[in-house]
């Protein structure tokens, strides 16, 4: 099938649930990163799954969290008087905050039941020793941590955004809170004793011991290498290059400088029992063996009484937060395992006995509400766009009086699924193997997959198929695209204009092809031809970079090893080396060719036209999204932005 081994890769295929509630890339033509990958070698199926993206950086402006000392099922518990009813207005459609919250709990209920439940039953210990942990606490923590990395507050709520993908009110809601509410629930049980204190003063300005060492995993060969090593202690730090099993044997041994009450015992005894020279006895370490060489013992550091208080103070503080760390982590281990805990969400059956309830807590319930709302404050931004997207489906659909069919839903996933190589021996696609490739990494469902991705795709299918026209030249094309001679060449991509002349140049002057790989591992900016030595895929006709195509067969018609000349393509500038010319395999078009290149023109260009059509809905709509306090107004369209068959095509050429 044409263009099947690219489209087979599986690159796309995790981490799709995030994504698609933002659907809009399900449809969306996939362009190139790289200038000299053709369109059909990087276009994949519509109902794929996209790669995961990052949300929006920069912190959102949110209230404080609620106090421990309320329920914290109550911080996702307001009353509809509480909170805004209408989330957004869809071309004069509303869509509420129950239904919002419905899609969120669909998409994210059993993600985050799991610490739903881990809170509640934090905050049941804190009812019971009546602690709490107020906003204020939460808020001086954040701030705290970011003192610690030297960052302001937003700038390190941007980070934790960036980074870790957490919203300031999650990273307080689902990190903070729960941390600070563990370490109260211990502090009573911490003590810092006075020798602990002089133990971290010792090994922060004690004696120490500088060392090279070799680590070996069997005991017989450490005691050859020790023997070899006492013969020629000079040889040392090579024997731990050619022997040892340590990443420092790349530098001969040598580590850090061993000090007091920092590692093992074992190693810190020998190491400064050792005279400077002296080569150890091999040291049973776990399951490997040790050969320590002292090369010098080193003075403690003299302090003041000042800095001596102050250390102090430093290591009682740094002491008692790791003690209340282990603590923490144990404690709530133990109130997990006392937690009598029954799951209902996912159990059909308690689902009727307990109606509207989400799980059950040593009595304690928490709601459906409770927990849609929780979905709904972590989630509800993303999932409202992706609503809004569907309801501007809809209303087209509506409006062309178009109905998206079962059958034409399972027309689209099996021709996903035989887009992405899912093929059965007797060539028929895979449908139950794909379904289980989309889905093995998500926590979702067939029909949360089938409403967030497939149904968009055949929805904006049936707005533009018709529009959709195939012409006899756009076949040709194809084939000599697909089937075609195509020229071989080594590329240099670079990121200014100077420097590209000046490797330009240098290639002039010394016009050989194995000096254009060095060239391009020295300068090329893009990770393909700097790795392979210039080495990038064949250029072909009608593969959707018109300037490198004209540039390529030019060199390619006056002899091989020719240079082009400095091509600006975007905001960067390639220089090709020519080196052959492929020989087609394919001569002329048999029907067979013929009805797979129509079938595979005529799905890109859909695509093309998809991805135009909705940018057409979304133009035109009147939208009021509240929850994002965003309001966009219809822009006027004109004959370009209506489309017509004559515009999709040329399109679908141009790529």
């Amino acid at each position: 099938m044409v263009g099947k081994d690219a489209r087979i890769k599986r690159a796309n295929l995790k981490s799709w649930k995030t994504q698609i509630i933002v659907f809009t890339t399900a449809f969306a033509v996939i362009g190139s990163c790289f200038v000299l990958r053709t369109l059909s070698e990087s276009e994949s199926a519509s109902a794929q799954a996209p790669e995961k993206r990052r949300p929006n950086s920069g912190p959102a402006q949110r209230k404080k969290t609620k106090p421990a000392n309320a329920n914290v099922q109550q911080a996702s518990a307001a009353t509809p008087a509480e909170v805004q009813k209408v989330m957004a207005v869809v071309n004069g459609e509303q869509i509420t905050r129950h239904e919002l919250a419905q899609a969120c709990l669909q998409r994210f209920g059993n993600e985050l039941l799991e610490s739903t439940i881990n809170k509640q039953v934090i905050w049941q210990a804190c009812r019971k020793r009546e602690i709490s942990v107020t906003d204020e606490d939460v808020e001086t923590e954040v701030q705290r941590m970011a003192d610690k990395f030297g960052l302001s507050k937003g700038r390190w709520y941007q980070l934790l955004q960036e980074e870790r993908e957490l919203t300031p009110d999650k990273y307080r809601r689902e990190v903070v809170w729960p941390m600070l509410a563990l370490k109260a629930l211990v502090s009573n049980q911490i003590v810092v004793s006075r020798e602990e204190i002089e133990q971290a003063l010792e090994s922060e300005f004690g004696s120490q011991v500088r060392c090279r060492i070799i680590v070996l995993a069997s005991q017989e060969k450490a005691e050859k290498v020790r023997a070899a090593a006492i013969k020629s202690p000079e040889k040392f730090g090579k024997y731990a290059k050619n022997y040892s099993d340590d990443p420092s044997s790349s530098v001969e041994g040598a580590i850090p400088p061993i000090r007091r009450h920092l590692g093992s015992p074992d190693i810190e005894r020998v190491a400064f029992s050792l005279q400077e020279e002296q080569i150890s006895n091999v040291i049973p370490f776990g399951d490997k063996f040790v050969i320590l060489k002292c090369e010098k013992h080193v003075a403690p550091v003299a302090i003041s009484a000042e800095m001596r208080r102050l250390e102090t103070m430093k290591s009682h503080d740094r002491i008692q937060d790791q003690k209340l760390r282990a603590a923490s982590a144990e404690l709530f281990k133990q109130l997990q395992r006392e937690a009598q805990v029954v799951n209902v969400f996912n159990d059909l059956q308690l689902r009727e006995k307990f109606p509207g309830v989400a799980a059950i807590i040593n009595d304690d319930k928490i709601t459906l509400r409770q927990l849609s709302e929780n979905c709904l404050q972590a989630y509800g931004r993303d999932v409202l766009a992706g609503e809004i997207n569907r309801r501007l489906l809809m209303q087209q659909l509506k409006r062309r009086k178009f109905t998206v069919l079962d059958q034409e839903i399972d027309q689209e996933i099996a021709r996903a699924a035989e887009s992405f190589g899912f093929i059965k021996q007797d060539g028929s696609p895979d449908i139950e193997r794909w379904l289980s490739s989309v889905l093995e990494e998500e926590d979702a469902t067939v029909e949360l997959y089938v409403h967030d991705v497939v149904w968009p795709t055949v929805a904006l299918k049936k707005l533009v198929t018709q529009q959709v026209k195939l012409e006899e030249g756009d076949i040709e094309k194809a084939f000599e695209s697909n089937y075609g001679e195509r020229v071989e060449v080594l590329a240099i991509v670079l990121g200014n204009q100077r420097q590209a002349q000046k490797v330009w140049e240098m290639a002039r002057d010394n016009p050989t092809v194995e000096y254009f790989g060095r060239l391009a591992e020295q300068y090329s900016i893009e990770p393909m031809s700097r790795e392979n030595g210039g080495v990038v895929p064949p250029i072909r006709r009608f593969g959707g970079q018109p300037i490198l195509e004209e540039e390529a067969f030019k060199l390619g018609a006056s002899g091989v090893e020719s240079l082009s000349s400095i091509l600006a393509i975007g905001d960067k500038n390639i220089i090709l080396k020519c080196v052959g010319r492929t020989t087609p395999v394919v001569s002329e078009m048999d029907e067979e060719i013929r009805l797979e290149l129509i079938k595979d023109l005529r799905e890109k260009k859909i695509r093309v036209a998809m991805s135009r059509e909705y940018d057409r809905i979304k133009k035109i709509a009147q939208i009021d999204n509240f929850l994002a306090q965003t309001s966009q107004s219809p822009k006027r369209t004109n004959g370009s932005e209506l489309f017509g068959a004559k515009q999709l095509n040329d399109g679908a050429k141009r790529r």
